[in-house]
């Protein structure tokens, strides 16, 4: 039989048992918890880092467009209308035979047609008129035909919805689609040096899906400094404003495909 201290002990290693596993328990939560937290701040402090990335893309894109753009008004319309200037003083000076005037005034009303000129690019660069007249369906299209102009390029758009794929998101994010299709464009052109590009447009459920690929010379996916060459950040960060997930598969000799939800 079990005697009094032989009960009192079994009852104590057992209570002792119990709190050791306890704590065991308790120590190893602690540290999965723990774990599970660091985890989460390093996911937190990765989203926070591709966050600042997206914004300073779209900085330096916004300042790369100011850039150009004041390049453009410095080196194009300001010259110009230096031009018109001088030649506007020059008729302002005494005995002038009408054959000089002539000259100067049509030198005058010359540079002044290339001055509207210049003025209707960079206002179709900033954002093209159609696209507010028409919507951003027929600014794509305008887009396709524009550069088919050539002959040395042939792009084949594709969208059966027309505008109703677009009247699905907000408004001020149909700019954002318009300069990804826009930028993948010049990718394939100044890069791929493609002679064919097929862009498809269409619904599966409640997503809208763009299909983008050329039969350009393509790159090594692996290459992380082709990657920034080809602008990536900026169609990220334009990707991030429609909340959309983008995937581009490439190598070389095998073009460029994309698939855009949004």
């Amino acid at each position: 039989m079990i005697n009094d201290r032989e009960l009192v002990l079994a009852i104590v290693y057992t209570f002792i048992a119990f709190i050791l596993l306890t704590v065991s328990i308790l120590v190893f939560f602690y540290y999965s918890r723990k774990k599970i937290i660091q985890k989460e701040i390093e996911k937190k402090d990765l989203e926070i880092t591709y966050q600042k990335e997206m914004l300073n893309a779209a900085i330096l894109t916004q300042e790369k467009e100011r850039k150009r753009i004041a390049r453009d008004l410095h080196d194009d319309i300001s010259s110009k209308i230096n031009i018109i200037s001088l030649n506007s003083h020059f008729l302002t000076a005494p005995s002038l035979s009408e054959i000089e005037i002539h000259e100067i005034t049509s030198n005058i009303i010359e540079v002044s047609a290339k001055v509207l000129e210049s003025t209707r690019r960079i206002s179709h660069d900033l954002l093209p008129p159609i696209f507010e007249e028409f919507g951003i369906h027929v600014a794509i299209e305008e887009l396709c035909c524009n550069y088919t102009k050539s002959k040395e390029l042939i792009i084949n758009y594709k969208n059966e919805y027309q505008q109703e794929i677009f009247n699905e998101i907000e408004t001020k994010n149909h700019l954002h689609l318009f300069r990804i299709i826009q930028e993948l464009v010049n990718n394939s052109i100044k890069h791929g040096h493609a002679s064919k590009i097929d862009i498809v447009l269409e619904k599966k459920k409640n997503k809208r899906i763009l299909k983008y690929t050329d039969n350009g010379k393509g790159f090594d996916l692996e290459n992380s400094t082709v990657k920034k060459g080809l602008g990536m950040k900026n169609i990220e960060s334009r990707v991030e404003f429609l909340n959309g997930n983008f995937k581009m598969n490439s190598a070389i000799d095998q073009g460029v495909q994309i698939h855009l939800n949004f």
